[in-house]
């Protein structure tokens, strides 16, 4: 695992590659931690980077998930793929779960929040299979039609999903919700109205459900419909 301040990465010993970034450190023990993950592209072999737009894009969340809670005892970090794509092999997710194996070593188990956008959505939902993982925020996820859900059994989910999404569906989105809650997830969906894959079309209404949802997958308090409004609707129980 790595740190990151002021812009420069400080490696593990060794100089062993690292598929975590820590964006923020508590000042004593984590008590939990909250993992983004950015999207990508179906296939590609080319090295993923933390420049390019789809990591750039995330930032915000980042902010927003470190701004989420009281708690003074929450790591914050995120992913770094290897690769840009998905590829035939998932390989973001295998990233995600190295990530997680090096948060393991370094902290000890603590509960994790997975907060993943697009492809990034994605490998967040196929990496809750980790028992440290807790939650599941996905952001306009790419969810094709038969992804897996039996792995999510008592996972606490979220699916943040723009109506006007026109690179990923959000109607796959919500059978994906559909499908995982009849494999026991405690899972619903929240529509953004008007809202774009990119999340930049009312990424106020984005940033500030992004929070509100990930404060509440921190604590044990259900996930309010009181996000349901004049940007965000609910569809099925936002209540575990």
């Amino acid at each position: 695992m790595r740190e990151e301040a002021g812009g420069e990465a400080l490696g593990e010993a060794g100089g062993s590659a690292s598929a975590l970034v820590v964006r923020h450190r508590p000042a004593g023990s984590p008590g939990a931690a909250v993992v983004v993950l950015h999207g990508g592209r179906e296939h590609s072999r080319e090295a993923s980077r933390g420049w390019h737009l789809a990591a750039l894009r995330m930032r915000p969340v980042l902010r927003a998930a470190a701004a989420a809670t009281d708690r003074q005892d929450v790591l914050v970090g995120e992913v770094r793929y290897r690769y840009r794509g998905w590829n035939a092999t998932a390989d973001p997710v295998h990233d995600t779960v190295r990530a997680l194996d090096e948060l393991r070593r370094s902290v000890g188990e603590v509960p994790v929040t997975l907060v993943g956008h697009s492809m990034g959505g994605r490998a967040a939902l196929r990496a809750a299979a980790d028992p440290a993982v807790r939650g599941v925020l996905a952001l306009a996820p790419w969810c094709p039609t038969g992804e897996p859900v039996g792995h999510l059994r008592g996972k606490r989910i979220v699916v943040l999903h723009g109506d006007r999404d026109r690179v990923t569906d959000p109607g796959q989105s919500a059978d994906y919700v559909r499908r995982a809650r009849q494999a026991a997830a405690q899972a619903g969906i929240v529509l953004v109205r008007g809202g774009d894959h990119a999340m930049l079309r009312r990424c106020a209404d984005w940033h500030r459900a992004t929070a509100a949802i990930v404060a509440q997958l921190l604590g044990t308090e259900p996930v309010v419909e009181g996000l349901a409004g004049e940007a965000c609707a609910a569809e099925g129980p936002l209540s575990w």
